[in-house]
């Protein structure tokens, strides 16, 4: 694993353990010598993971479309900061850019791109690993709607199984590390 893609919140939350979460996983990818990629704003959790990684000696790749330039206040200081003109755009580049993809709390935007991603893997666009980290139990209440879209057959238990979910970075790293895709887009069957 090259690059990991951390979607992440553009606040920081009102727990400090958020931040603390999205340093720790900064650091981690650094000593494993993993890049991060992100959507390459300053402020929030986003800043705070690109801040660790710069910190440690890391490699920060971030891309931003242009109408969010300003709005988001991009980093000043990244290795790498593409500017493209779609959100759709960006999520593209992120994915082609990425070994994998994780999410740290955050809102709508965080929630559409781990789910975008989780669903290309089950259509089997993409064979790499998605991943929660879970802070605090802060994805308890989407994993548990999750659970029960599974259970109402919306959803595979095949590709319930792809969403890889731990409270620790270290843990959730081992876990992308054993990843192997349950399915190659037979998602209908």
């Amino acid at each position: 694993m090259k690059s990991l893609c951390v979607y992440c919140g553009s606040n920081t939350g009102n727990r400090e353990e958020y931040a603390q979460a999205a340093r720790n996983l900064g650091r981690l990818l650094v000593t494993n010598g993993i890049g991060l990629v992100y959507g390459g704003a300053g402020r929030g959790l986003m800043g705070v993971i690109a801040d660790e990684v710069l910190a440690a000696g890391g490699r920060v790749q971030g891309i931003i479309p242009k109408v969010l330039l300003d709005k988001e206040i991009a980093h000043p200081r990244l290795d790498e900061l593409h500017v493209v003109n779609s959100m759709h755009e960006r999520k593209s580049m992120m994915a082609e850019l990425s070994d994998g993809f994780v999410a740290l709390p955050g809102g709508f935007g965080t929630l559409e791109e781990i789910v975008e991603m989780l669903t290309w893997a089950q259509l089997g666009i993409h064979a790499k690993p998605c991943g929660l980290l879970n802070v605090g139990g802060y994805f308890d209440g989407l994993l548990a709607f999750f659970d029960h879209a599974a259970g109402e057959l919306f959803v595979k238990p095949a590709h319930r199984s792809m969403l890889l979910v731990d409270a620790d970075a270290e843990g959730l790293l081992t876990k992308f590390r054993q990843y192997t895709a349950p399915c190659t887009g037979k998602w209908m069957e």
